[in-house]
């Protein structure tokens, strides 16, 4: 099939070669001489004809029949135009008829074909030779039912008795050499329009290749051209008479009575279907396809190539990458040990720092309890109770301390004082009087004790002093 630029640039070119055949599936039905005495609408010369080439009332063959195709517009939007399908209607005769479409399975052949209108009367091409407007193609076949092989007899034994419980069905297949498009305009009226180098852009929207079956509001289908019956094959596959067609083992369904079945040409010419054309077309088309097949082998060569290149610059850079990223990660942790070594000597510093700085903080302050009044040892023993206070806060306590033991000082010296003065009177008198005293005075005074203030009840008065500072102290500052 020849493939135009266009759709080549749409990525289409394999679908349509894969996609040149279709199938038709349809029931089988038996075949016997009351269907050919009384099913058709013919003369009796044509229905001997007819019983002629389907070589009847053998005991060795099977004889079905089933619709091959109808024309107009399928489900897929395939459109058998009927100038294309009566051309090709006796190109099934002599087909094999095989087994699930396994073409190494051959169990019969196809005898025959005819042309039936939709009531079902037999439409001869002897009588007219023009495409009807609508209309179906019938396929005699048979079967061979007898074989040397047991298994083979079981087989088809077992397969006929099924064929006439309805649950078996005959698939058609259809090859075509090329296909134009069917366009339906929004008023329902339709005609051909040639698949040629400037309309091949419609390729991509027909549903056979993944399109919508549409164009600017115009329903499009593919008019298959140059159509050849291949053969059909037994299948399992259910369907309706008419209504199922199978297209890349896809199912869909035949509308008989679709208003568009009718194709008009209207003023656009199709293409040539010579043969020698084809031929040329074909050998055109093999060519166009070695010299493309080549451009793209030698384009896939060079990308590969050049690909394969930069797969090698990258793995290179990101072995590099890799390389610098290990030696970066062991520097990072280099860098982490160091660092946390640093932070504990930092750390380590630190606390002596602390340690020397509490040290003498404290000798300060003992310094100062000393001075306020505290003996050396009481003033070692209570600096930790001042830890909590500020600089600002301790020498609040310090200078009413000294206030407390300058006051209680004051006092004690007063009476210090008062008592040397009493001893001093008390030494004078006793020197007066001593210039008087005689012998016998002595014997007659009785012997009495100066008053001398007692060093313990002033070691008392002290510590009471302290433990007024103490409880002061605790009440109005270390509270807070």
């Amino acid at each position: 099939m020849k493939i135009y630029q266009q759709e080549i640039l749409d990525g289409l070119s394999e679908q349509i070669k894969a996609q040149a055949s279709i199938a038709y599936c349809a029931p089988a039905m038996l075949v016997n001489e009351k269907d050919l005495d009384n099913t058709w609408n013919v003369s009796r010369s044509n229905i001997e004809k007819i019983k002629a080439s389907s070589n009847p009332n053998q005991i060795d063959l099977y004889y079905l029949k089933s619709v091959l195709v109808s024309t107009g517009w399928n489900k897929n939007d395939d459109v058998f135009d009927p100038a294309q399908t009566w051309a090709a209607k006796n190109t099934p005769e002599d087909k094999q008829f095989n087994f699930m479409h396994n073409e190494n399975d051959i169990i019969g052949h196809i005898t025959g074909s005819y042309v039936v209108d939709r009531n079902g009367n037999k439409i001869l091409s002897e009588e007219d030779d023009s495409a009807p407007e609508e209309f179906d193609i019938i396929t005699e076949a048979v079967l061979y039912n007898s074989w040397t092989n047991p298994e083979n007899r079981e087989r088809m034994k077992k397969i006929i008795a099924e064929i006439e419980e309805g649950k078996w069905f005959v698939s058609m297949e259809c090859l075509f050499a090329g296909f134009d498009y069917s366009v339906i305009d929004k008023e329902g009226k339709s005609k051909i329009v040639a698949r040629n180098d400037e309309s091949a852009f419609l390729t991509k929207h027909l549903k056979a290749y993944g399109g919508t079956g549409e164009y600017e509001g115009y329903r499009i289908g593919r008019s298959l051209r140059d159509i050849s019956f291949s053969g059909k094959g037994l299948v399992s596959k259910p369907a309706n008479p008419r209504s199922v067609i199978l297209d890349s083992s896809k199912a869909f369904s035949v509308t008989l009575d679709n208003n568009n079945s009718n194709v008009s040409k209207g003023d656009i010419n199709m293409s040539d279907n010579n043969l020698e054309k084809q031929l040329a077309d074909l050998q055109s088309e093999l060519a166009s396809s070695k010299e493309e097949k080549q451009t793209v082998k030698a384009e896939v060569e060079t990308v590969s190539k050049e690909f394969a290149e930069k797969v090698s610059v990258l793995e290179t850079s990101l072995a590099e990458k890799d390389l610098a990223l290990q030696s970066s990660a062991e520097k990072i942790a280099s860098l982490e040990a160091t660092l946390a070594e640093k932070e504990k000597e930092l750390s380590e510093v630190s606390a002596a720092m602390d340690e020397m700085k509490k040290k003498e903080k404290d000798r300060m302050r003992k310094e100062k309890l000393v001075m306020a009044g505290f003996e050396d040892a009481e003033a070692e023993e209570s600096i930790n109770l001042y830890d909590a206070l500020s600089d600002e806060a301790f020498e609040a306590v310090v200078a009413a301390m000294k206030k407390k033991w300058g006051a209680m000082k004051d006092k004690m010296m007063k009476e210090e004082k008062k008592e040397m003065a009493s001893e001093t009177t008390v030494a004078s008198e006793t020197t007066e009087a001593k210039e008087e005293v005689t012998e016998e005075l002595f014997e007659e005074v009785k012997t009495t004790e100066a008053t001398l203030v007692d060093a313990s009840d002033v070691e008392d008065e002290l510590a009471a002093t302290r433990a007024s500072v103490a409880q002061w102290l605790e009440q109005n500052v270390l509270n807070k």
